[in-house]
């Protein structure tokens, strides 16, 4: 399945790119098999993607939760928390 991802706040900056379209395996179907799968890439993804980091998703621009279904085409934005004033 392809998808369209965003990475932002601090993946943009720790991860080598801001924005790529991934071709994932089948068995990569909800946001938090994503996140698990794109950790497997090693080194710095593993560590922008640790899993005491807190992660946040999105999936065509609407807030996901971990079991959050993808589907192909879809746009997945991950990013940290953030707080606004």
């Amino acid at each position: 399945m392809k998808l369209e991802l965003r990475y932002f706040a601090r993946l943009r900056e720790q991860l080598p790119v801001d924005q790529e379209a991934l071709l994932v395996p089948d068995h990569v179907d909800t946001v938090a098999g994503l996140i698990d799968w794109l950790r497997l890439r090693g080194d710095v993804w593993a560590q922008a993607l640790d899993p005491q980091q807190v992660i946040c998703a999105a999936v065509d621009q609407v807030m996901a939760q971990p079991s959050t279904g993808l589907h192909p085409g879809a746009e997945v934005a991950l990013f940290p928390p953030v707080t606004g004033g």
